[in-house]
Protein backbone atom coordinates (compact mmCIF):
# COMPACT_ATOMS: atom_id res chain seq x y z
CA UNK A 1 0.00 0.00 0.00
CA UNK A 2 1.14 3.38 -0.74
CA UNK A 3 2.11 5.62 2.64
CA UNK A 4 0.13 9.04 2.51
CA UNK A 5 2.46 11.79 3.46
CA UNK A 6 0.59 14.97 5.74
CA UNK A 7 2.46 18.23 6.02
CA UNK A 8 0.63 19.17 8.88
CA UNK A 9 1.16 16.83 11.49
CA UNK A 10 4.21 14.27 12.35
CA UNK A 11 2.72 10.99 11.60
CA UNK A 12 5.46 8.95 9.78
CA UNK A 13 6.56 5.99 11.16
CA UNK A 14 9.78 4.78 10.99
CA UNK A 15 10.94 1.59 9.82
CA UNK A 16 14.00 -0.49 11.68
CA UNK A 17 14.67 -3.85 12.79
CA UNK A 18 11.88 -5.69 12.98
CA UNK A 19 9.66 -2.77 13.11
CA UNK A 20 7.26 -2.19 9.63
CA UNK A 21 5.76 0.93 8.28
CA UNK A 22 1.89 1.37 9.02
CA UNK A 23 0.30 3.23 6.18
CA UNK A 24 -2.67 2.45 6.77
CA UNK A 25 -5.79 0.91 9.70
CA UNK A 26 -8.62 -1.54 9.82
CA UNK A 27 -11.19 -0.32 11.47
CA UNK A 28 -13.84 -3.04 12.53
CA UNK A 29 -16.91 -1.16 13.44
CA UNK A 30 -19.87 -3.27 13.87
CA UNK A 31 -19.57 -7.16 12.60
CA UNK A 32 -23.29 -7.71 11.91
CA UNK A 33 -24.54 -9.44 8.74
CA UNK A 34 -24.90 -7.20 5.68
CA UNK A 35 -28.65 -6.55 5.97
CA UNK A 36 -28.42 -5.21 9.47
CA UNK A 37 -25.37 -3.33 8.17
CA UNK A 38 -27.34 -1.72 5.82
CA UNK A 39 -30.51 -1.08 8.76
CA UNK A 40 -27.44 0.66 11.20
CA UNK A 41 -26.34 2.61 8.00
CA UNK A 42 -30.01 4.14 7.43
CA UNK A 43 -30.62 4.89 10.87
CA UNK A 44 -27.15 6.72 11.94
CA UNK A 45 -27.36 8.66 8.71
CA UNK A 46 -31.28 9.31 9.55
CA UNK A 47 -29.51 10.71 12.89
CA UNK A 48 -26.61 12.46 11.27
CA UNK A 49 -28.69 14.44 9.13
CA UNK A 50 -31.65 15.67 11.68
CA UNK A 51 -28.48 16.77 14.06
CA UNK A 52 -27.21 18.94 11.45
CA UNK A 53 -30.61 20.60 10.70
CA UNK A 54 -31.43 20.77 14.32
CA UNK A 55 -28.66 22.05 15.47
CA UNK A 56 -27.57 24.47 12.19
CA UNK A 57 -31.34 25.81 13.35
CA UNK A 58 -30.91 25.88 16.86
CA UNK A 59 -28.11 28.35 15.42
CA UNK A 60 -30.49 30.41 12.80
CA UNK A 61 -33.19 31.25 15.75
CA UNK A 62 -30.24 32.82 17.95
CA UNK A 63 -28.57 34.46 15.61
CA UNK A 64 -31.89 35.96 13.67
CA UNK A 65 -33.85 36.38 17.19
CA UNK A 66 -32.80 39.74 18.96
CA UNK A 67 -34.46 38.64 22.06
CA UNK A 68 -31.76 35.63 22.17
CA UNK A 69 -28.72 37.48 22.19
CA UNK A 70 -27.88 37.06 25.53
CA UNK A 71 -24.63 35.24 27.02
CA UNK A 72 -27.03 31.98 27.47
CA UNK A 73 -27.88 31.75 23.85
CA UNK A 74 -24.70 32.80 22.56
CA UNK A 75 -22.74 29.94 24.09
CA UNK A 76 -25.55 27.65 23.33
CA UNK A 77 -25.01 28.42 19.68
CA UNK A 78 -21.28 27.68 20.53
CA UNK A 79 -22.39 24.17 21.59
CA UNK A 80 -24.94 23.31 18.47
CA UNK A 81 -21.62 24.68 16.49
CA UNK A 82 -19.19 22.53 18.32
CA UNK A 83 -21.40 19.28 17.97
CA UNK A 84 -22.55 19.91 14.32
CA UNK A 85 -18.33 19.68 13.29
CA UNK A 86 -18.24 16.73 16.34
CA UNK A 87 -20.45 14.42 14.71
CA UNK A 88 -19.40 15.56 11.39
CA UNK A 89 -15.70 14.07 12.01
CA UNK A 90 -17.19 10.56 12.93
CA UNK A 91 -20.08 9.80 11.21
CA UNK A 92 -19.24 10.19 7.36
CA UNK A 93 -16.66 7.46 8.02
CA UNK A 94 -18.81 5.19 9.62
CA UNK A 95 -21.49 5.77 7.13
CA UNK A 96 -18.94 4.63 4.36
CA UNK A 97 -17.75 1.38 6.23
CA UNK A 98 -21.09 0.33 6.44
CA UNK A 99 -22.11 -0.25 2.71
CA UNK A 100 -18.19 -0.97 1.75
CA UNK A 101 -16.15 -4.24 2.37
CA UNK A 102 -13.04 -1.91 2.67
CA UNK A 103 -12.88 -0.50 6.02
CA UNK A 104 -9.41 1.01 6.15
CA UNK A 105 -8.55 4.21 7.19
CA UNK A 106 -4.94 6.02 5.90
CA UNK A 107 -2.29 6.43 8.97
CA UNK A 108 -2.95 10.52 8.12
CA UNK A 109 -6.79 10.06 8.36
CA UNK A 110 -6.42 8.26 11.18
CA UNK A 111 -4.81 10.74 13.22
CA UNK A 112 -6.29 13.64 11.79
CA UNK A 113 -10.13 11.89 12.66
CA UNK A 114 -8.07 11.53 16.33
CA UNK A 115 -7.06 15.26 16.55
CA UNK A 116 -10.53 16.45 16.03
CA UNK A 117 -12.44 14.36 17.82
CA UNK A 118 -10.43 14.81 21.12
CA UNK A 119 -10.55 18.41 20.04
CA UNK A 120 -14.09 18.74 20.03
CA UNK A 121 -14.66 16.71 23.23
CA UNK A 122 -12.43 18.36 25.28
CA UNK A 123 -13.89 22.05 24.07
CA UNK A 124 -17.62 20.87 25.19
CA UNK A 125 -16.39 19.81 29.03
CA UNK A 126 -14.75 22.89 28.95
CA UNK A 127 -18.16 24.70 27.66
CA UNK A 128 -20.62 23.04 29.48
CA UNK A 129 -18.91 24.32 32.59
CA UNK A 130 -18.57 28.05 31.24
CA UNK A 131 -22.88 27.66 30.78
CA UNK A 132 -22.93 26.02 34.13
CA UNK A 133 -21.01 29.77 35.41
CA UNK A 134 -23.29 31.51 33.52
CA UNK A 135 -26.41 29.97 35.11
CA UNK A 136 -24.34 30.83 38.54
CA UNK A 137 -24.27 34.55 37.93
CA UNK A 138 -27.70 34.69 36.26
CA UNK A 139 -29.41 33.72 39.08
CA UNK A 140 -27.07 34.18 41.94
CA UNK A 141 -26.28 37.60 41.10
CA UNK A 142 -28.84 38.59 38.60
CA UNK A 143 -28.48 42.52 39.39
CA UNK A 144 -24.84 42.38 38.69
CA UNK A 145 -25.38 39.63 35.55
CA UNK A 146 -24.83 42.20 32.65
CA UNK A 147 -21.56 44.03 34.16
CA UNK A 148 -19.94 40.72 34.94
CA UNK A 149 -21.07 38.49 31.92
CA UNK A 150 -19.82 41.66 28.84
CA UNK A 151 -19.41 40.37 25.33
CA UNK A 152 -15.84 40.84 26.08
CA UNK A 153 -15.99 38.12 28.57
CA UNK A 154 -18.10 35.93 26.84
CA UNK A 155 -15.81 35.75 23.65
CA UNK A 156 -13.07 35.26 26.24
CA UNK A 157 -14.23 32.05 27.39
CA UNK A 158 -15.77 30.72 23.84
CA UNK A 159 -12.35 31.42 23.12
CA UNK A 160 -11.02 29.98 25.73
CA UNK A 161 -12.92 26.35 25.77
CA UNK A 162 -11.62 26.65 21.65
CA UNK A 163 -8.28 27.17 22.41
CA UNK A 164 -7.66 24.26 25.94
CA UNK A 165 -9.51 22.12 23.57
CA UNK A 166 -6.79 22.30 21.00
CA UNK A 167 -3.96 22.35 22.74
CA UNK A 168 -4.74 19.65 25.02
CA UNK A 169 -5.72 17.13 21.59
CA UNK A 170 -1.78 18.14 20.28
CA UNK A 171 -0.27 17.53 23.53
CA UNK A 172 -1.98 14.06 23.21
CA UNK A 173 -1.24 13.75 19.82
CA UNK A 174 2.43 14.45 20.41
CA UNK A 175 2.54 11.10 22.07
CA UNK A 176 0.41 9.08 20.35
CA UNK A 177 0.97 9.68 16.65
CA UNK A 178 4.91 8.74 17.29
CA UNK A 179 4.27 5.11 18.83
CA UNK A 180 5.16 2.16 16.46
CA UNK A 181 2.25 0.14 15.05
CA UNK A 182 2.93 -3.25 13.27
CA UNK A 183 1.72 -3.88 10.16
CA UNK A 184 -2.29 -2.76 9.33
CA UNK A 185 -3.40 -3.18 12.72
CA UNK A 186 -7.55 -4.23 12.96
CA UNK A 187 -9.02 -1.08 15.53
CA UNK A 188 -11.89 -2.83 17.19
CA UNK A 189 -13.63 0.47 17.46
CA UNK A 190 -16.01 2.15 14.20
CA UNK A 191 -13.52 5.31 14.42
CA UNK A 192 -9.96 6.29 15.82
CA UNK A 193 -10.40 6.32 19.21
CA UNK A 194 -7.80 6.74 21.65
CA UNK A 195 -7.90 3.38 23.42
CA UNK A 196 -8.01 1.32 20.64
CA UNK A 197 -5.23 2.99 19.19
CA UNK A 198 -3.02 2.52 22.53
CA UNK A 199 -4.01 -1.48 22.43
CA UNK A 200 -2.85 -2.25 18.77
CA UNK A 201 0.62 -0.56 19.37
CA UNK A 202 3.49 -2.97 19.24
CA UNK A 203 5.94 -0.71 21.78
CA UNK A 204 5.46 0.39 25.25
CA UNK A 205 2.81 3.10 25.18
CA UNK A 206 2.92 3.37 29.26
CA UNK A 207 3.83 7.43 28.44
CA UNK A 208 1.41 7.92 26.53
CA UNK A 209 -1.50 5.85 28.61
CA UNK A 210 -0.24 7.64 31.59
CA UNK A 211 0.33 11.61 29.33
CA UNK A 212 -3.50 10.86 28.11
CA UNK A 213 -5.09 9.77 31.90
CA UNK A 214 -3.82 12.64 33.14
CA UNK A 215 -4.96 15.29 30.51
CA UNK A 216 -8.26 13.44 30.60
CA UNK A 217 -8.58 13.87 34.34
CA UNK A 218 -7.62 17.43 34.14
CA UNK A 219 -10.19 18.20 31.29
CA UNK A 220 -13.25 16.50 32.99
CA UNK A 221 -12.49 16.88 36.61
CA UNK A 222 -11.94 20.84 36.45
CA UNK A 223 -15.12 21.57 34.35
CA UNK A 224 -17.03 19.11 36.52
CA UNK A 225 -16.20 20.75 39.87
CA UNK A 226 -17.04 23.59 38.19
CA UNK A 227 -20.40 22.32 36.94
CA UNK A 228 -21.34 20.59 40.38
CA UNK A 229 -20.39 23.61 42.38
CA UNK A 230 -22.61 26.23 40.38
CA UNK A 231 -25.56 24.22 40.61
CA UNK A 232 -24.79 23.66 44.32
CA UNK A 233 -24.96 27.20 44.50
CA UNK A 234 -27.99 27.32 42.68
CA UNK A 235 -30.04 25.04 44.22
CA UNK A 236 -29.27 26.66 47.75
CA UNK A 237 -30.11 30.33 46.01
CA UNK A 238 -33.27 28.41 44.15
CA UNK A 239 -34.47 26.91 47.59
CA UNK A 240 -34.17 30.37 49.47
CA UNK A 241 -36.85 32.08 47.28
CA UNK A 242 -39.67 32.58 48.72
CA UNK A 243 -42.42 32.35 46.19
CA UNK A 244 -43.12 28.09 44.38
CA UNK A 245 -43.30 29.87 40.74
CA UNK A 246 -40.40 32.10 41.38
CA UNK A 247 -38.41 28.90 42.33
CA UNK A 248 -40.00 27.30 39.42
CA UNK A 249 -38.88 30.00 37.11
CA UNK A 250 -35.23 29.97 38.36
CA UNK A 251 -35.12 26.51 38.17
CA UNK A 252 -36.74 26.38 34.60
CA UNK A 253 -33.95 28.62 32.89
CA UNK A 254 -30.74 25.97 33.82
CA UNK A 255 -33.16 22.64 33.53
CA UNK A 256 -32.57 22.20 30.06
CA UNK A 257 -28.01 22.62 30.84
CA UNK A 258 -27.93 20.23 33.46
CA UNK A 259 -30.32 17.63 31.40
CA UNK A 260 -27.59 18.22 28.85
CA UNK A 261 -24.75 18.23 31.23
CA UNK A 262 -25.77 15.33 32.79
CA UNK A 263 -26.04 13.10 29.12
CA UNK A 264 -22.72 14.19 27.83
CA UNK A 265 -20.76 13.55 30.91
CA UNK A 266 -22.60 10.16 32.53
CA UNK A 267 -21.70 8.74 29.08
CA UNK A 268 -18.13 10.27 28.47
CA UNK A 269 -17.06 9.66 31.84
CA UNK A 270 -17.67 5.94 31.67
CA UNK A 271 -15.35 5.34 28.29
CA UNK A 272 -12.44 8.26 29.28
CA UNK A 273 -12.16 8.16 33.04
CA UNK A 274 -10.70 4.88 33.34
CA UNK A 275 -7.34 2.88 32.87
CA UNK A 276 -6.30 1.34 29.42
CA UNK A 277 -6.51 -1.63 31.80
CA UNK A 278 -10.42 -1.79 32.23
CA UNK A 279 -11.25 -1.30 28.80
CA UNK A 280 -14.08 -3.02 27.44
CA UNK A 281 -14.63 -2.91 23.83
CA UNK A 282 -17.63 -4.19 23.14
CA UNK A 283 -19.24 -2.24 25.90
CA UNK A 284 -17.54 0.93 24.81
CA UNK A 285 -18.61 0.82 21.31
CA UNK A 286 -22.35 1.21 22.65
CA UNK A 287 -21.65 3.63 25.04
CA UNK A 288 -19.54 5.61 21.74
CA UNK A 289 -23.00 5.75 19.76
CA UNK A 290 -24.61 7.30 22.95
CA UNK A 291 -22.10 10.60 22.89
CA UNK A 292 -21.30 10.63 19.09
CA UNK A 293 -24.72 10.47 17.82
CA UNK A 294 -27.27 10.55 20.18
CA UNK A 295 -26.46 12.69 22.80
CA UNK A 296 -25.39 15.86 19.97
CA UNK A 297 -29.48 14.57 18.05
CA UNK A 298 -31.11 14.88 21.81
CA UNK A 299 -29.30 18.41 22.82
CA UNK A 300 -31.77 20.48 20.33
CA UNK A 301 -34.76 18.88 21.38
CA UNK A 302 -33.72 19.26 24.86
CA UNK A 303 -33.17 22.97 24.52
CA UNK A 304 -36.39 23.32 22.53
CA UNK A 305 -38.88 21.24 24.95
CA UNK A 306 -37.50 23.02 28.27
CA UNK A 307 -36.76 26.64 26.51
CA UNK A 308 -39.65 28.59 25.56
CA UNK A 309 -37.77 31.05 24.05
CA UNK A 310 -35.66 28.96 21.95
CA UNK A 311 -39.16 26.83 21.33
CA UNK A 312 -40.15 30.60 20.06
CA UNK A 313 -37.58 31.54 17.96
CA UNK A 314 -37.47 28.08 15.93
CA UNK A 315 -41.32 28.70 15.24
CA UNK A 316 -40.12 31.96 13.76
CA UNK A 317 -36.95 30.37 11.63
CA UNK A 318 -39.20 27.23 11.03
CA UNK A 319 -41.70 29.76 9.18
CA UNK A 320 -39.69 32.38 7.56
CA UNK A 321 -41.64 35.20 9.74
CA UNK A 322 -38.61 36.49 10.30
CA UNK A 323 -37.13 39.78 8.26
CA UNK A 324 -32.99 38.75 9.32
CA UNK A 325 -30.60 39.22 11.99
CA UNK A 326 -32.13 40.97 14.79
CA UNK A 327 -31.05 43.44 17.76
CA UNK A 328 -27.33 44.80 17.84
CA UNK A 329 -25.63 41.87 18.40
CA UNK A 330 -25.42 42.87 22.04
CA UNK A 331 -24.74 39.15 24.26
CA UNK A 332 -25.95 40.49 27.33
CA UNK A 333 -29.01 40.07 29.27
Amino acid sequence: MKNTRGPAMIIKVLKADNWTVTTHFILLGFSTRPDFQFLLFSVFLVTYLLTLVENLLIILAIRSDGQLHKPMYFFLSHLSFLEMWYVTVISPKMLVDFLSKDKSISFNGCMTQLYFFVTFVCTEYILLAVMAFDRYVAICNPLRYPVIMTNKLCGIMSGGCWLCGLMTAMIKMVFIARLHYCGTPHINHYFCDISPLLNVSCEDSSQAELVDFFLALMVIAVPLCVVVTSYAIILVTILKIPSGQGRQKAFSTCASHLTVVTLFYSTTLFTYARPKLMYAYNSNKVVSVLYTAIVPLLNPIIYCLRNRDVKMALKKTIHCNTSGPGGDGDFRS
